[in-house]
């Protein structure tokens, strides 16, 4: 009677251990890639929001000052005092840094108008994809390392046209 009951507390056995252990890793190694993914697109997500806010910021420079901002300090908050052409204080201090969540911005003027720009920081892992947009405030990408235009395809347009 003794020699069962010292059985039954054992406890769990060196491969029933190692088989939970087992069944752990293969849950891990499926659900990593899906949360890498959408991370991944979670990045891509803000980078169009900050696009957009970089567009209203655009937009009230250009209303203030009479023209578009050719820079993101331009539209990025004074480093102390109020705002002025240098410094408008239209978008927030991370954008205006111009790199915020896995995304690399810049902003560049152009005859009329102004382009931007967001590149991830490391392709393949940030993001996948590159974003462009300008003035007309469309959103062009591209699903490569290359950097888009104004002749990228627009967000959500198919490959063959729209």
């Amino acid at each position: 009677m003794r020699n069962r009951d010292m059985r039954a507390r054992r406890g769990f056995s060196l491969i029933e251990l190692l088989i939970v252990i087992a069944i752990i890793l293969i849950i891990i190694t499926m659900a990593v890639p899906k949360f890498n993914q959408a991370k991944k697109f979670a990045n891509e997500t803000a980078a169009i929001r900050a696009i957009q806010a970089v567009h209203s910021g655009e937009t009230m420079y250009q209303s203030q000052y009479g023209r578009y901002a050719t820079s993101l300090a331009e539209l990025g908050p004074p480093q102390s005092g109020a705002a002025s052409p240098s410094a408008a204080d239209v978008i927030g201090n991370d954008l205006a840094g111009g790199e915020k969540l896995g995304y690399k911005f810049t902003v560049t003027g152009s005859q009329g108008g102004y382009v931007v720009i967001a590149i991830p920081s490391t392709f393949g892992t940030t993001g996948s994809r590159t974003f462009y947009s300008d003035q007309t405030m469309v959103i062009r990408e591209n699903y490569s390392q290359e950097p888009p235009t104004a002749a990228s395809k627009e967000i959500g347009t198919s490959q063959t046209g729209k």
